[in-house]
């Protein structure tokens, strides 16, 4: 399995949970991202594909399959010392990452310059972020945005910086960040599996059926069984039933 770094605790709980009942099988994953899983799963290198958005018109094909294992939500998250910061719009999220506003007295904080932080090019979390927050018909993102490798490095370097703004995975979110409603509508897992928190994304398997195996088709199934969901659920996954 190669793909989406954002599933990565989801799929390992599910992969220890599966080669515990079933010891002669061996699940290999590797985080690459959501774009590098599914042009791998094209090019015949894994098994399995892991993404953590839904494909784009120009990777679908009738016959590469797409299965839905669990839901997620994308957090806005700012350092813990960002008191003022608590609520946040989509409008005011494409201007922060845009460039168009570069100061969080912008949007009611403190005089301070907004230390934006995004993910690589490949990221699936990026392209959802993206597309939610109609960044592209802002201009894009800025220059000066650092870019992590990883939900875990972004969630770090706004912890580091008492001035920074990320966005995570719900999975991410501890008590080293802050996260912020968006739209006045709190990043809880309930409220993005009803559709009412803005920014949620699913978590989905792509594969061909003549390449994904059997132990694979069996480990998509168990991804599906009750077993497989209390997985998805006990790694702050939302279920998808």
């Amino acid at each position: 399995v190669t793909g989406s770094t954002s599933v990565e605790k989801i799929l390992t709980a599910l992969k220890d949970e599966f080669t515990a009942m079933y010891p002669n099988v061996t699940i290999e994953y590797t985080g690459s991202g959501s774009s590098a899983g599914i042009k791998d799963t094209k090019a015949g290198i894994n098994n399995l594909g892991a993404s953590s958005r839904e494909l784009k018109d120009d990777e679908k094909e009738d016959t590469l399959n797409t299965q839905v294992f669990a839901y997620d939500g994308i957090a806005v998250i700012v350092n813990p010392q960002n008191e003022e910061a608590k609520d946040i719009t989509k409008e005011q999220l494409a201007d922060i990452y845009s460039g168009k506003i570069t100061n969080w007295k912008e949007i009611g904080g403190k005089d301070a310059d907004i230390f934006v932080v995004s993910r690589e090019e490949s990221s699936g979390t990026r392209s959802a972020f993206e597309e939610l927050i109609g960044l592209e018909d802002a201009g894009g993102l800025t220059s000066n945005a650092a870019v992590s490798e990883g939900n875990g490095p972004v969630q770090a370097a706004v912890a580091e910086n008492a001035n920074a703004i990320g966005y995570v995975s719900f999975a991410f979110i501890d008590d080293s960040v802050k996260a912020l409603t968006v739209d006045g509508t709190e990043a809880t897992p309930e409220l993005a599996k009803s559709g009412e928190y803005p920014l949620s994304r699913p978590f989905l398997f792509c594969y061909y059926d003549d390449k994904v195996t059997e132990a694979g088709k069996a480990f998509l199934e168990f991804a599906l069984s009750e077993d497989g969901q209390i997985c998805v659920e006990d790694n702050q996954g939302i279920r998808v039933d």
